[in-house]
């Protein structure tokens, strides 16, 4: 009594081939693309520039761990570093943990005293 029979769209639509299943798959492609050029690739340059800025350490840089604690490098090995974090305290560092290297040269700021 409410049930309407019901009847096929249109019968082109199964013999389209080839076309069709390409218009369907289209924006699937096109947001892995835009996935690939707006997440993968930035991190995989970020990570490239990292592994290199570890690979160029050596002592006396001053760096900053990811944790914000800043010290100087004291000793550098395969995949540990030493770190001066204050006068006469050294602490062992994993090299992945340095998030930041510090120009030598780099101006102290305005309201810090000299010594």
């Amino acid at each position: 009594m409410f049930a309407t029979p019901a009847y096929a769209q249109a019968a082109g639509g199964a013999a389209a081939g080839p076309e069709a299943m390409l218009v369907q798959f289209l924006p699937l492609i096109a947001l892995v693309v835009l996935f690939y050029f707006l997440m993968i690739r930035p991190q995989q340059k970020r990570m490239k520039q990292h592994q290199q800025m570890l690979a160029n350490l050596k002592r006396g840089d001053t760096v900053v761990l990811s944790s914000g604690v800043i010290g100087k490098i004291v000793r550098v090995e395969d995949k540990e570093v030493g770190l001066e974090i204050a006068p006469g305290v050294t602490a062992k560092v994993v090299k992945t943990m340095i998030a930041d290297v510090r120009a030598r040269g780099e101006p102290a700021a305005a309201n810090d005293a000299k010594a």
